[in-house]
């Protein structure tokens, strides 16, 4: 046996009967009410109650060029507007910087310490959440200009404008400092590369006055010992020579006294003197021959062998000589030599070297005030917001409404369904109770019929 039973709010067909369901919640609508104003309480408890969020921002641009034009016109350290606002962004994102920024600011993250924590995990709370870095869409083409937006959110009593006012000028400053350390680095090496070179210049220069000396020396003392050789050449020829011309005067002085010629004479003469009463005649002898050396006569050439034999020295015979003892006084003393080694300062001799000096010079009076340096502009500082941005109260309030009608309508029909449900399950019950009674009752007759016809 089946039921007839039908749930008036479950249709016979697949079709909803909204009608009924607007009356089962209708008639909950007292639950609706109190539902909803426990949900929109809580939500006005938690709008009126939760602690306010406050937000604050600062947006930067690049420099202008002429913010930059001192550092850039050194020559040493290039940094156009766009890489030192890149510069500062990226130490605006760095963790590192921004834990010095907390320990160096304790005073402004009072509220972020906790105890039991350590200084770095307090700062991770603030650092986690707080300062976001907003950079523009490069896909965009309204973006006019580079930037970087900072964005700070904040419970109150924490001073966000300070922070965040504050930790932009930390940041600036820090990366003007490493600036100013990486430009101190470069001219210290920069000098201590050129002073290399110039002591590169001193050393070569020092190698070569060295070797122009050894040099001029060495061509001084080869001139004198061919000097020298050629002195005692001479002197050995002259020596030689006087010895020939002593034996050719001994000579001569033999035949002149055999022939009895004591005084010069000539052939012509010395044929007149042979005849007896000749007239005394004065003759003039053209002669292209060199008369013999005996017709000079004994006496004369006995007194210049003497005097051959007494000579000490031939130097004053031959012209070459005292030129030679002129080279040889002269290579005493090489003048060039001796300027070379009284030079004081020699670094006015080094060539080349005038750029490096130069440079030296203008690395040394470099003057670049690394306090005047602007990395960045500021577009817009931090100022203090006109209200908190969280939390949205009418918003809460009216989503908390909103979700307690949600949230009693899906209650009331839920207790609608289950009261239902229950009924049905009610009557079914009592329905098989009265079948199973009418069957006992059927079952009992028919055996009374049975046993009345047995006994029979």
């Amino acid at each position: 046996m089946s039921s007839s039973f039908r749930d008036p709010l479950v249709p016979p067909s697949d079709e909803i009967d909204l009608v009924a369901y607007y009356q089962a919640v209708w008639r909950q609508k007292k639950l609706i009410v109190l539902v909803t104003a426990i949900v929109a309480l809580g939500a006005g408890v938690y709008a009126f109650m939760a602690t306010p969020q406050y937000q604050v921002s600062s947006v930067l641009r690049p420099a202008a060029i002429n913010e930059l034009d001192a550092l850039n016109r050194s020559e040493i350290y290039q940094l156009p507007p766009g890489e030192a606002l890149i510069k500062v962004g990226s130490a605006l994102e760095s963790y590192d910087t921004r834990l010095g920024f907390f320990r160096a600011n304790q005073a402004l993250f009072k509220q972020f310490e906790q105890p039991g924590r350590t200084l770095e995990q307090s700062f991770e709370a603030f650092n986690r959440n707080s300062i976001n870095l907003v950079l523009p869409d490069p896909k965009k083409a309204d973006s006019l200009s580079s930037y970087i937006k900072l964005e700070m959110d904040y419970p109150k009593g924490i001073d966000g404008v300070a922070i965040l006012n504050g930790f932009v000028d930390y940041v600036t400053v820090v990366e003007r400092n490493k600036i100013a350390a990486d430009l101190g680095v470069i001219v210290s090496n920069r000098l201590t590369e050129l002073k290399g070179k110039l002591d590169a210049a001193r050393s070569s220069y020092d190698t070569e006055k060295e070797a122009r000396i050894a040099s001029l020396l060495e061509v001084d003392n080869v001139r004198r010992a061919q000097l020298q050789d050629e002195l005692k050449a001479l002197r050995d020829q002259l020596k030689t020579l006087r010895s020939d011309r002593v034996v050719q005067l001994s000579e001569a002085i033999s035949i002149a006294k055999s022939l009895n010629i004591k005084k010069p004479t000539t052939p012509s003469s010395l044929g007149d003197a042979e005849r007896p009463g000749a007239l005394s005649v004065m003759r003039t002898e053209i002669n292209n021959q060199q008369a013999p050396l005996y017709f000079m006569g004994y006496d004369a050439l006995e007194a210049e062998r003497t005097a051959l034999l007494q000579r000490k020295s031939d130097d004053f015979t031959e012209g070459r000589i005292a030129q030679i003892a002129k080279e040889l006084q002269l290579l005493k003393s090489n003048r060039e030599v001796e300027m070379l080694k009284l030079r004081t300062n020699e670094d006015l001799f080094l060539s080349n070297v005038q750029p490096l000096r130069a440079e030296i010079s203008r690395l040394r009076n470099l003057n670049i005030d690394m306090t005047q340096l602007k990395m960045v502009t500021i577009d817009k500082r931090a100022l203090e917001p006109l209200g908190p941005v969280k939390p949205r109260k009418f918003l809460i309030l009216a989503l908390g409404i909103v979700l307690g009608a949600g949230l009693g309508i899906a209650i009331a029909l839920l207790r609608s369904i289950f009261g239902n449900w229950r009924s049905v399950t009610d009557r079914h019950s009592s329905e098989r109770m009265s079948r199973i009674s009418g069957a006992v009752a059927l079952a009992g007759v028919v055996e009374n019929i049975e046993q009345s016809s047995k006994s029979r």
